[in-house]
């Protein structure tokens, strides 16, 4: 759990998810931008770039130029969760998906994404939320429900299996599961 700015960004429980996503983010820019993170697995960066024509015949397109390492572009299907919080956010203009503040910036920062989250978790009682957060706990959501890490791997633009699974967190639960099926 992160800890004054050290650590990793905490996996989220399905009931802090539903809390934030009522309670702590109030607008829809802001939910539907969190939602991409924790839908597609994607890093802030990579949603703070989108432009509304990335959106397209269902898909989130995430370009080779705004990926870490810029190695590929990279399509996430949009599910029915992710639709809905899209459906409700709807930008002014064509252009950056989540245009920045008031004419400060093109687009939405990372710095102004983090103090919305910050506020967000101060609202419902959660701490140790990062930006991050959204990722970790997508990933290990989709790893949790024995989806192949390669798959994860495809959709996350890890480039080694390595690297993701430092990003997996293993669940007591899991753990109890796997050492009863030992035996003879």
């Amino acid at each position: 759990m992160k800890v004054n700015g050290n650590g990793q960004g905490k996996i989220l429980t399905s009931a802090e998810l539903r809390r934030l996503f009522s309670e702590g983010l109030l607008r829809p820019r802001d939910r539907a931008l969190f939602a991409i993170c924790l839908f597609t697995g994607c890093r802030i960066s990579e949603a703070l770039a989108l432009q509304t024509t990335d959106i397209k015949a269902g898909c989130l397109v995430f370009r080779k130029s705004t990926t870490k390492g810029k190695l590929k572009t990279r399509t996430v299907d949009v599910t029915p969760g992710l639709a809905q919080f899209l459906d409700e956010y709807q930008p002014s203009k064509p252009g950056p998906l989540f245009p920045g503040m008031r004419g400060r910036s093109v687009r939405l920062t990372r710095f102004a994404a983090d103090k919305i989250l910050r506020e967000a978790c101060h609202r419902i009682g959660v701490e140790g939320v990062s930006t991050h957060s959204f990722r970790r706990t997508a990933l290990t959501q989709m790893s949790s429900a024995g989806i192949p890490l390669r798959t994860i791997q495809e959709i996350s633009g890890h480039g080694d299996l390595g690297t993701l699974q430092r990003y997996l967190e293993v669940t007591p639960e899991q753990r109890k599961q796997a050492i009863s099926v030992i035996g003879f």
